[in-house]
Parts: structure tokens; C-alpha cells; sequence
């Protein structure tokens, strides 16, 4: 699964097509965008002033020359009011540049979040939480560091770049084509030094991460090693991979060092061949005076400054322009037809007839398999369906069909005799419940999670649904009862009270449809007996699909379908069933009878 550091980050190629799309992000500043340009104006007026702090400083070195102190008092002051100038124009450009990117960010942030929660199960089948969660951290923080920082610092530089070599050529064009001819090319060769290093670097923190890898493994299955008596094994594996890590640093640290050499050789020199040569130009009269120089001098560490600085900002953009359009992806991928308003109490209570006629259906990522073939079955109103079969039949595929995770392939499912693709969203999954096998809480109170089902529901009726669950005495026997924080995915409560927790907000939710995906088959014998009335009780009045593993909970069901390889094959009460002839359920039922 790739989880991007910021630091790698794909980068996107930058032309006017990937610029337009990256430039889309501005519709999400709405009403803040007249900061990001206010930021522009005082971005654009902070090079100015750095522009004129150069050719002041020298004129101030001519005064020394020209023995004028009033002059030089005069130079000194305008000095200092540049200066405050430009702490004020930077102060001002990255608060407004700060604004602007953190209101698009939360608009951008609220935006994909919205999306990705409306976006179908389809989606989600293809792809993988942990990714998705990791490209959206990743993605918007190299979208905030480009914006806040990293645009602004390369117009800056752009603006000290084309300035500067205005200047200079007032100055002296002859030394304007020898700086020309060899400062940027240094500056150049300094950030491909650099980048090269920076690669080494990332090598090294690599192999450490691996060698990490290793001790963490060793230690969570130490009892593995010990049983195995290898411990030589992983000492020596620990062994070469940290002598990897070494040679790669060793040779990391040789490259620093040719690094540093080449900056005092190559920059050092170049400042050095500018000065005589101007200085040569000086004593010949083609550079006015040494204020000039000094000038001079001082432009050319700026170009060549930002002449370094530029080339990173350049990578950073691209990677932001990367970010972009992997954020835009997410944001167009096409949402189910939820609206976003406050959930409103359902308008149309159906009854709960279902339906399936002629029903087929392939999972979009295995489209040439097909799960379910032409299934044809009724549930009346208060009818208990129970669908059992072979593990990969297609059982719980029917209950993902039945709340429309999934569009059918062909066939009709109706509710009420009406098409499930006729009902809004919300009105049709707001009249159904599911109590899956596994149930995820989420990780906040009991009673948050109970009223899950109902977010308006009273004190009252959380109380009565916990105990039509069963599950009051276990949550009355916690010291912070319904206030019982339940842990991540609800791990602080067993199986047993996970599954009631889960019927109590299915209760509250009070369906006219309810799906039981094998809800007991992963608990011991006393919970099920107490998930089990648990389960008589919400089934009560209602429409029950009952996908189940353990026949001995669906014996008394109206209806008992048996599913094999998508196709029902057999159909009838449990007493009509064990009757047949070598039948799949009696085979099943004879199977589960005498290992019990």
C-alpha cells in the first residue's frame, strides 16, 4: 500500500493542461480570494524593497569615497525604513497567503470528505481505506506548505532574479555576462549536488527503517523465535542490515564532503573572479565607483541565491500540481444521490414486502463472475426469510442488493411492489436495519452508538431499546454506565455485548426491513442464547432476512431459501427441507446436528 512521506510525493509535469486543472483550486477560496491577490500586491512589494537594499548599501560605501556624512546619515535612515518596510509587507503577504490556503484547505478538506462518504460501495471495493486516508494527509499538506510558502518564495525569487539582472546590466553589462556565464550555472550544479546528497540521505533513513522493521518483528514474535531456537537467524539478519545502513553512510558522508568542498571552490571562486574582475573594471573607469561594485556584488549573491532556492520551489510546485489533480480525482468520482441536508424524520414508512425477480448480478471489480443468477423469492410483512447456503454462495451479496450498495446487473428488486431504484436513497435504507456478523462500533459512548440508530432519540428510549436488547445489565454493571466510552471499532466490549449494542440501535431505528447477516455465528453458547431473544424481539412486526451459518437459530423461520453457487436451489420451511432427498439443507443440517 503506498503511503507518501511529503518528501516523495509524485511529481506532475507541468504544462498549461495541468496547470488549468491545479488552478481549479481557487473556486474552493469562494469568498477569500481577494486575500491571496492582497498577498500578491505586498509579495510584489517586498521584492521591491529587497531590490532597492542592494544599491543603497551601495551608496553608502561611496560616502566614505566622497567624505559626505550627511549624505551617508540620509542613506543609512532610508535604510532602515526599507528595512521596516519589508518586515511590514512580509508580515502582511504570509498572513494573507496563511488565510487564504487554510479557508480553501477546509473547504477542499469538508469538500472530499463529503464526497468520499456519499461515494458508493462500488467504490470501496476497489480500493483501500488505509491509501485513501494516507494520499488525502499527504496530498493536502504539500497543498499547504505550496500555497502558504512555497508560491509566494518562488515569485519572490523570480521577481529578485529578473530584477536583479536589470540592474546589474545598468551597472556594468560587461560584468553582467561574466556573472551570466557562471553563477547560475554553479548555482545549478550546487542543487543537483544537493539533490543527489538529499537521495543519499533518503537511502540511508530506508535501510534504518527496514532494520526497524526487522526488531519490531523479532520482538512481537519472540515466543516464534524462541520455539524455533532462531535466534541466531534473526540476530544475523539484523547483522547485514546494519551493515548495509553503514557502507550506504560512509559513502553518504563522502559525497557530503565533496559537497562542501565544491561549494568553497565553485561559489567561493565565483565571488572571488567577480570582485577582481570588477575591481579591474573599476581602475580602467568602466564601473563608475566602488559603491557600484559593492552593488554589484551584493545583486549577484541575491540572483544566485534565489537561483538555488528556485530550482526546489519548481519540484515543490510540481508536487503540488500532482497533489492537485489526485485530489481532483477523488472529488469527481460520482457520489450516490444522498442529500447533505440534516437527516429529517423518514417521509414515507414503508411496510417491507421485498421482492427479487429474476435477480443476477457481478461484482463490478469481477464482472465475469456471476454471484447471483435470475433469484426469484418473496418476503411477506412479518415474514422471517432465512437464506443459508455453502460460504462464497452469494448470501450476503443478497442483503448488499436489498440496501443498494450495488446496482443489479438485470432482474428487479421491489419493495412494496415498488422498483428500489424508485425510492429516494435515504427513505429506502432509512426503513432498514442490518445486524452484521462483525459489528464496528464507532469510537465514542454506548449511548452515542445506540443512538446511532436515531440521533434524536431520548434518554428513555435509548433505555428501552438497551433493554429489549438485553444489554442494559451489562452497560447498568459499568461505572460510567451509558457514558462507557466503547473504544476504537469497540474493542473494551466483548463479542456478545458488541452484537447487542448493535440490535439495541437497530430497535431504536425501528425498521420496516431488518437483515441479520449470520448475527450469532461468532459467539459462545451463553451469548447467543442472550443475542438470540435479543433477536426474537426485533424481529417482532417486522420484515426479517436472516442470512444464516447456524441452522439451529432458523428453524422457526416462515420461509427457508437454500443458496448455491447464486442460484436458490431448494425453498421451504425447515421440516420441508429436512424431508428431501439427499437435499443441500438436510446434508448441512445433518452435518452442523451431529458435531454438536
Amino acid at each position: 500500500m503506498p503511503r507518501y512521506q511529503e518528501n516523495d510525493l509524485p511529481k506532475a509535469k507541468l504544462d498549461s493542461n495541468s496547470l488549468q486543472k491545479a488552478l481549479r483550486i481557487f473556486k474552493y477560496g469562494k469568498n477569500h480570494k481577494w486575500k491571496f491577490f492582497l498577498g500578491l500586491i505586498f509579495l510584489l512589494l517586498t521584492s521591491a524593497t529587497a531590490l532597492a537594499f542592494p544599491k543603497l548599501m551601495g551608496m553608502l560605501v561611496d560616502c566614505v569615497t566622497n567624505k559626505n556624512l550627511n549624505r551617508a546619515n540620509e542613506i543609512a535612515v532610508a535604510l532602515l525604513v526599507i528595512l521596516m518596510l519589508q518586515a511590514v509587507f512580509s508580515f502582511f503577504r504570509i498572513s494573507l497567503f496563511v488565510n487564504f490556503t487554510e479557508n480553501s484547505l477546509s473547504n477542499i478538506r469538508f469538500a472530499l470528505y463529503e464526497n468520499l462518504v456519499k461515494l458508493p460501495m462500488s467504490f470501496y471495493s476497489q480500493k483501500r481505506v488505509g491509501e485513501l486516508n494516507s494520499r488525502i494527509s499527504a496530498d493536502i499538506s504539500q497543498l499547504q506548505d505550496t500555497f502558504t510558502t512555497t508560491i509566494a518564495e518562488f515569485l519572490r525569487q523570480f521577481i529578485l532574479i529578473i530584477g536583479g539582472f536589470i540592474i546589474l546590466g545598468n551597472i556594468s553589462p560587461k560584468l553582467t555576462l561574466m556573472m551570466l556565464a557562471i553563477v547560475p550555472v554553479v548555482a545549478v550544479a550546487a542543487v543537483i549536488f544537493g539533490r543527489f546528497i538529499r537521495k543519499y540521505g533518503k537511502k540511508t533513513q530506508d535501510k534504518v527503517a527496514e532494520s526497524q522493521v526487522i526488531v519490531e518483528e523479532t520482538l512481537q514474535g519472540i515466543s516464534n523465535v524462541k520455539a524455533f531456537a532462531n535466534e541466531w537467524y534473526e540476530i544475523q539478519r539484523y547483522k547485514n542490515k546494519i551493515r548495509e545502513i553503514v557502507k550506504i553512510a560512509i559513502k553518504g558522508g563522502q559525497y557530503r564532503g565533496y559537497f562542501a568542498s565544491f561549494i568553497i571552490l565553485c561559489l567561493f571562486g565565483c565571488v572571488v573572479a567577480i570582485v577582481w574582475y570588477g575591481i579591474t573594471l573599476t581602475i580602467k573607469g568602466e564601473v563608475k565607483d566602488v559603491g557600484d561594485l559593492i552593488s554589484f556584488v551584493l545583486y549577484t549573491t541575491f540572483i544566485g541565491a534565489s537561483f538555488g532556492g528556485i530550482a526546489e520551489m519548481y519540484a515543490q510546485i510540481q508536487k503540488a500540481v500532482g497533489a492537485t489533480e489526485r485530489v481532483f480525482e477523488l472529488l469527481e468520482e460520482v457520489p450516490e444521490d444522498i442529500k447533505t441536508s440534516q437527516k429529517s424524520s423518514i417521509v414515507e414508512k414503508i411496510r417491507g414486502n421485498v421482492a427479487f425477480q429474476n435477480v443476477a448480478f457481478s461484482y463490478p471489480s469481477r464482472k465475469e463472475v456471476q454471484v447471483l443468477k435470475n433469484v426469484n423469492f418473496t418476503a411477506e410483512f412479518g415474514q422471517k426469510i432465512a437464506i443459508v447456503g455453502p460460504s462464497g454462495a452469494g448470501k450476503s451479496t443478497i442483503s448488499s442488493l436489498l440496501l443498494r450498495f450495488y446496482d443489479i446487473t438485470s432482474g428487479e428488486i421491489l419493495v412494496d411492489g415498488k422498483n428500489i431504484y424508485d425510492y429516494d436513497l435515504e427513505n429506502l435504507r432509512g426503513n432498514m436495519s442490518i445486524v452484521p456478523q462483525d459489528v464496528i462500533l464507532f469510537g465514542g459512548t454506548i449511548k452515542e452508538n445506540i443512538a446511532y440508530g436515531k440521533p434524536e432519540a431520548t434518554d428513555e428510549e435509548i433505555i428501552k431499546a438497551a433493554k429489549q436488547a438485553n444489554a442494559f445489565n451489562f452497560v447498568d454493571g459499568f461505572p460510567e454506565k451509558f457514558e462507557t466510552l466503547v473504544g476504537e471499532r469497540g474493542v473494551k466490549l466483548s463479542g456478545g455485548q458488541r452484537q447487542r449494542i448493535a440490535i439495541a440501535r437497530a430497535l431504536l431505528k425501528n425498521p420496516s426491513i431488518l437483515i441479520l447477516d449470520e448475527a450469532t455465528s461468532s459467539l459462545d453458547s451463553e451469548s447467543e442464547k442472550l443475542v438470540q431473544e435479543a433477536l426474537e424481539v426485533l424481529m417482532e412486526g417486522r420484515t426479517s432476512i436472516i442470512i444464516a451459518h447456524r441452522l439451529s437459530t432458523i428453524r422457526n423461520a416462515d420461509k427457508i431459501l437454500v443458496l448455491d453457487n447464486g442460484i436458490i436451489t431448494e425453498e421451504g420451511t425447515h421440516q420441508e427441507l429436512i424431508n428431501l432427498e439427499n437435499g443441500i439443507y438436510k446434508n448441512l443440517s445433518n452435518l452442523q446436528f451431529s458435531n454438536s
